[in-house]
């Protein structure tokens, strides 16, 4: 994973995790342990299921540029219902607390959208390859026509 790639996912990552652990000591004050876990369990899907997508997407960007703007619309398809499926199967659960799960589920899933749109942001991604039309011997246009 290039080093562009790795700081994206540890920048949107890490701020995740940490409002996790947020979600987690909230909800064991407020609903005991099944609370915890419902708030564990969210962050676990939030993290997984974003930080898949954000590196399919990446590897889909620099093998197939034209497929970027597709391939992230199909992406977020798939991740939101994979969410809704999950949020079926465990609705009536007994192994943590649903309501506190989809509170967290959804203030994570905010803060690592938040996170990877300011580490984008910040990034200092170059749109060109330097050097390109040198490496593959083509030569720059000359100019013609007129200069005034």
């Amino acid at each position: 994973m290039p080093s562009n790639d790795a700081r994206t996912l540890l920048h949107t990552a890490v701020p995740t995790a940490v409002i996790g652990l947020v979600a987690v000591g909230v909800a064991a004050g407020i609903e005991g342990g099944k609370g915890a876990i419902g708030a564990a369990v969210a962050t676990l899907v939030v993290i997984l299921f974003m930080g898949i997508g954000l590196v399919v997407l990446q590897r889909t960007a620099k093998q197939y540029p034209h497929l970027f703007q597709a391939m992230g619309m199909l992406l977020y398809t798939t991740q939101l219902l994979l969410l809704f499926v999950f949020l079926m199967v465990f609705k009536n659960t007994e192994l943590f607390d649903p309501q506190v799960f989809a509170l967290t589920l959804v203030v994570a899933t905010l803060v690592w959208v938040t996170a990877q749109a300011r580490a984008y942001m910040k990034a200092k991604i170059l749109y060109v390859e330097p050097g390109e039309s040198e490496a593959t011997g083509a030569r720059e246009p000359r100019k013609t026509g007129s200069t005034t």
